[in-house]
């Protein structure tokens, strides 16, 4: 098991990171944050990003699905962004929030290494 600090700097590591946060997505909040850039505020990025998670929910609530998210893509002309639900016991309620380069990222291999990050993820 890795702490937040140790579980942040791992998912750096991933290829083609720019940056990475925990986000709580009840509350908007920001646990920790690694990377990012001076043109992008990546504690707002993942702050805005809880209403695409609460949406999500919502909406697989009302559809009834019996299901979890693994995580959700959003696809810019220059980056993936990749939200990964943490679904340990005390991750409950929060997000990993990574954001790539999608010139010098591997999609596949980034959702399989934020996925390790995950589980190893205590907090």
């Amino acid at each position: 098991m890795a702490n937040l600090d140790v579980s942040l700097k791992s998912a750096l590591q991933i290829d083609g990171a720019i940056g990475v946060a925990v986000v709580d997505y009840t509350s908007g909040m920001t646990l920790g944050v690694a990377g990012g850039t001076a043109e992008l505020d990546l504690t707002i990025a993942a702050a805005g990003n809880t209403d695409v998670v609460r949406a999500k929910m919502r909406t697989m609530e009302m559809l009834n699905l019996d299901d979890e998210i693994e995580d959700i893509l959003i696809t810019l002309g220059t980056q993936y962004h990749i939200i990964r639900p943490v679904t340990t016991r005390s991750g409950k309620g929060l997000f990993l929030y990574l954001m790539l380069s999608k010139n010098r990222a591997n999609l596949a291999l980034a959702r399989h290494q934020l996925r390790g990050v995950e589980e190893q993820l205590e907090l």
